[in-house]
């Protein structure tokens, strides 16, 4: 795979995927506004599937768990501008205004389109990246901008941008029954259920009487068995949406729980 990424600043980056394909799960620790210049991404949510298109634009919120598919498109790379929104900067952002965020249990990608505000906004952001020692206030301005123009856009955002807490306990096996194919180290999954590591693998074995590698596996593995019998999707399309990091492995698991090879399941 031949990545490059060029940087305004730590938080603004031209992305560029050469390659004929790229995944990756993923947990956003900061909220993320991506314009895309050319290319696809499918991103598969738990109850959501996304696909991104050239000049799509959208803002996925952080703490979310997501598998990242990227493609090259029409003889052209993957390539888009990534805007990341920290938390030390909305802080500053939202100190003089009165907000109160009501959190949202599970916020969704929000989906702008080809909105001229945001594209204006992140257009001319491409000069910079072929420029050297740009001033920090100018990518600062241009966050500020792009954080103004999203909430007249859309309302809600401020209870999205604006809420700084972090995870809290919560049900685990609701959690995990929802999550499972997202392929994340056990530490994520323990900081987005309010748990620290030893605590997580504690209270998952009294809630499933097994490990959590084991489970996962078997829970992936199901998935993929319904997804290829019943939704009819090809081995290859399943094996990385449920989880696993490359087809071979996904064949021998396969095989191994159910006795046949995904492929002799495809008619």
């Amino acid at each position: 795979m031949e990545y490059q990424a060029r940087y305004i600043t730590d938080d603004i980056k031209l992305s560029s995927y050469e390659d004929k394909f790229f995944k990756s799960d993923i947990m956003f620790d900061e909220h993320m506004l991506v314009w895309f210049l050319s290319g696809e991404t499918k991103i598969v949510q738990a109850d959501a599937t996304y696909i991104f298109g050239k000049g799509d634009i959208f803002l996925i919120p952080r703490n979310q768990l997501a598998t990242i598919i990227n493609y090259p498109k029409d003889g052209e790379p993957h390539k888009t501008v990534v805007m990341h929104l920290s938390l030390e900067t909305l802080r500053n952002f939202y100190a003089d205004k009165d907000i109160n965020p009501q959190p949202k249990n599970s916020p969704k990608i929000f989906c702008f389109n080809n909105h001229p505000l945001l594209e204006s906004c992140l257009a001319s952001l491409i000069p910079y990246f072929d420029m050297k020692d740009i001033p920090v206030d100018i990518a600062s301005i241009k966050i500020t901008e792009a954080i103004s123009i999203l909430r007249t856009l859309n309302q809600e955002i401020d209870h999205v941008l604006a809420n700084f807490e972090e995870p809290g306990k919560i049900n685990l096996v609701d959690y995990m029954e929802k999550n499972f194919m997202f392929n994340l180290p056990l530490e994520k999954f323990g900081y987005l259920t309010g748990r620290s590591l030893t605590t997580f693998k504690r209270d998952f074995k009294k809630a499933f009487t097994m490990t959590p590698q084991r489970w996962l596996t078997h829970k992936r593995l199901e998935l993929a068995y319904y997804q290829i019998t019943e939704k009819k999707k090809r081995p290859l399309d399943v094996c990385y949406e449920v989880g696993f990091e490359n087809l071979s492995h996904f064949s021998f698991a396969f095989k191994k729980q159910f006795g046949i090879t995904p492929t002799s399941l495809v008619p």
